[in-house]
């Protein structure tokens, strides 16, 4: 949920992922709207093969704003701490003290930017999914490999949802985005098309034996209806479920602070 606050720390720690497809289900809590702002096809790349990113991949694609050396993550509570009411541009100024820019590994996977763009911007998972084959078959680098296994061993339902879901984010406000995500999660736990949230649940979080037997079984099978029928508001169909009502903006500050 913090990533789509005003201020996105990191340190050398820091691991990053959206591995949901993974377990039948997609990226949510907004996702859609943060990854479809990243460089390029970036986002899609993270949605669809739930790969993780370090703290300085974070800052460089934009998911941090700060990087701050573990070695002064106290100081830089201790100096928060001291503050009283302030507006972001006195916080900005206290965290800029410890920031840190360290440089991208050699090894960095958003130094493949390039090969990302391009197998990442095909229409479907299919095109994806042969462009990253043909790169492997041209003799490229391990993390395709990885990339293609990912996304072989995913819900082939859960990657057409995260696609799309991906692609509308960035035409979308965070709004939209939330309301639209909440939207195919409860068709996910409705099972209206698949059981694959539940599947992927049993075998990677409670049996735990990592085979989950999705269905459909390839992405091939999935069909647009399929995928359609998730994006279909269902209010007024169940009553068990209401339509997704955010504040206004405008209150939503004194919300959280009655809460707090």
């Amino acid at each position: 949920m913090t990533m789509h606050g005003r201020f996105r720390i990191v340190t050398e720690n820091t691991v990053f992922a959206m591995p949901e497809a993974s377990l039948g289900l997609f990226p949510d809590v907004g996702a859609s709207h943060f990854l479809s702002r990243l460089p390029g096809f970036f986002g899609e790349y993270l949605g669809l093969t739930g790969a993780q990113l370090d703290g300085n991949e974070m800052l460089a694609s934009g998911l941090a704003t700060h990087f701050i050396p573990l070695k002064d993550l106290l100081l830089l509570e201790n100096a928060l701490s001291e503050l009283g009411p302030s507006d972001t541009s006195t916080i900005d100024d206290i965290v800029n003290r410890f920031k840190d820019d360290p440089p991208l590994k050699p090894e960095s996977i958003f130094r493949r930017l390039k090969t990302i763009n391009r197998c990442f911007s095909g229409k479907t998972v299919e095109e994806i999914l042969l462009s990253l084959e043909n790169e492997a078959a041209s003799g490229a680098e391990k993390w395709i490999d990885k990339a293609i296994s990912s996304m072989k061993a995913a819900s082939p339902t859960s990657l057409k949802i995260a696609l799309r879901s991906i692609r509308e984010g960035r035409g979308q406000t965070l709004e939209q985005c939330l309301i639209r995500e909440y939207t195919i999660a409860r068709h996910m736990v409705r099972r209206t098309v698949s059981n694959d949230f539940y599947e992927g649940s049993r075998a990677i979080l409670f049996d735990k034996d990592n085979n989950p037997k999705w269905e459909p079984s390839k992405p091939e099978l999935v069909t647009d209806e399929m995928v359609d029928r998730h994006f279909t508001e269902i209010y007024g169909i169940d009553e068990d479920w209401d339509k997704l009502r955010l504040p206004e903006r405008s209150n939503f500050t004194n919300i959280a602070e009655a809460r707090l």
